[in-house]
């Protein structure tokens, strides 16, 4: 959980220290990180697809097979952080298009540009993060996303506010922070790896003729429909982000505020996803599905459980966390509201996050990824747009949409994985 919250709170520290320059430049963050949260979620969504195929071949014991779906898997990811890098600096301009204030656009630009060179070392780090959380050894990345966040923590009071002996670089100095403190995590992890017996098998690198085209497929398989089910929800939140935009800098930068708050418990729910991911794709390496079923159905529970907390302290704190971000009292007023409603769907969230983790350790992929676009696109979108601007209701009826994308998500997903598991099971009665 922990390493899963580190890339979230990179951003999260940076909008708080950056809402102390006023609501402006948080909106300005806001929009700057709306296409660049896009691509990471489409990079992070795919590194996802090394994690079971790790979980699965040490659960049948086979290194080798291990080892070579490693080092494929952190080639694709280096590719695909390359990709992200050109698509965002290509994609630049479209920020001027997007109906957002002008005084926004403005101080976003300088700011989104170097975030997005930081997409390389993050997809990088994410390849050997998966691979050691493939084999249960989830530790060495938390303790990177720790050195992480402090690092950035120090660069931004320098290249912010322009402590000691460096410049006031207010916004470019978040992003220079961002850039920097990630690289600093993929050179932690890697050096980490690289010294630790345990990994000293899966490091030795790979002759040319060891290189196999069908075990780039296989990955592509199942890190592309793993990345368009993050796509499709990061993107309608997002959307999310710039429908705000279309009422102004302050309401704008009062959804950022709550979408920070509640993406931030997600990134638990993630956590607890991909600890289901390595237990259910260790289980389904030694062919016990009823123990998956029920280390599935575990998890489902803890994440209830966990999300039920959150859910009780955003209603009780929703007044004063936006306090972390802005001392404007309109803003302020705004994000409270849409935290009562983010509370409410904490449960749908995590319960779909963590079943969607469930689902990638069985390796089915296709399926919830047409479940996720009809939760989110045909169904949660819709419903953004009418309560939204038809009704007039803002940012409140952007976040019932939010809220029904993410219950039709949970449902849906719920029904397959029940479906799955029952199925595995009874197959195997069959042939016993």
């Amino acid at each position: 959980m922990v390493g899963s919250l580190g890339h979230l709170l990179v951003g999260l520290i940076d909008d708080i220290m950056v809402g102390r320059l006023g609501p402006v430049e948080l909106a300005a963050s806001s929009l700057g990180n709306s296409l660049v949260f896009i691509a990471l979620s489409i990079g992070i969504g795919f590194s996802l697809a090394i994690t079971p195929l790790i979980a699965e071949s040490d659960g049948e014991g086979d290194v080798e097979k291990g080892r070579g779906i490693f080092q494929h898997g952190v080639i694709l990811s280096a590719i695909l952080g390359i990709v992200m890098v050109i698509m965002l600096l290509l994609l630049k301009p479209v920020l001027y298009h997007l109906d957002q204030p002008e005084e926004v656009v403005i101080l976003a630009i300088p700011y989104y540009e170097i975030v997005a060179l930081s997409m390389l070392p993050l997809l990088i780090f994410q390849g050997f993060k998966q691979f050691a959380d493939g084999l249960s050894e989830t530790k060495y990345s938390m303790y990177a996303t720790i050195i992480t966040n402090v690092v950035n923590v120090v660069l931004n009071f320098m290249l912010i506010y322009g402590l000691w002996i460096f410049p006031r670089l207010e916004l470019v100095g978040a992003a220079l922070g961002t850039l920097i403190s990630r690289i600093v995590m993929v050179v932690f992890l890697f050096l980490v790896l690289k010294n630790k017996q345990k990994f000293a098998v899966y490091m030795n690198r790979l002759k040319f003729r060891e290189f196999r085209s069908s075990i780039f497929i296989k990955i592509t398989k199942l890190g592309l429909p793993t990345a368009l089910q993050m796509l499709f929800e990061v993107g309608l939140f997002s959307a999310s982000v710039l429908l705000a935009g279309t009422f102004g800098a302050f309401p704008q930068a009062a959804n950022q505020i709550a979408i920070k708050m509640s993406s931030t418990t997600f990134m638990i729910a993630v956590g607890i996803g991909a600890a289901a991911t390595i237990r259910v794709g260790n289980q389904k390496g030694l062919g016990n599905y009823l123990e998956l079923r029920r280390i599935a159905f575990s998890n489902f529970f803890l994440i209830l459980i966990v999300m039920s907390i959150f859910t009780v302290g955003f209603i009780m704190l929703k007044d004063i966390l936006p306090w972390m971000f802005t001392d404007n009292l309109e803003v302020i007023g705004i994000a409270s509201s849409l935290l009562i409603i983010a509370a409410i769907f904490q449960l749908s969230d995590g319960v779909q996050a963590v079943i969607l983790g469930a689902l990638r350790g069985l390796q089915d992929v296709n399926v919830p990824s047409v479940l996720t676009f009809i939760a989110y696109w045909i169904i949660g979108f819709p419903v953004c747009i009418y309560f939204g601007k038809i009704l007039d209701m803002g940012t409140i009826g952007i976040w019932i949409g939010l809220l029904t994308a993410l219950t039709s998500s949970a449902i849906m997903l719920f029904l397959r994985f029940n479906y799955l598991s029952k199925k595995l099971i009874q197959e195997k009665h069959e042939l016993t």
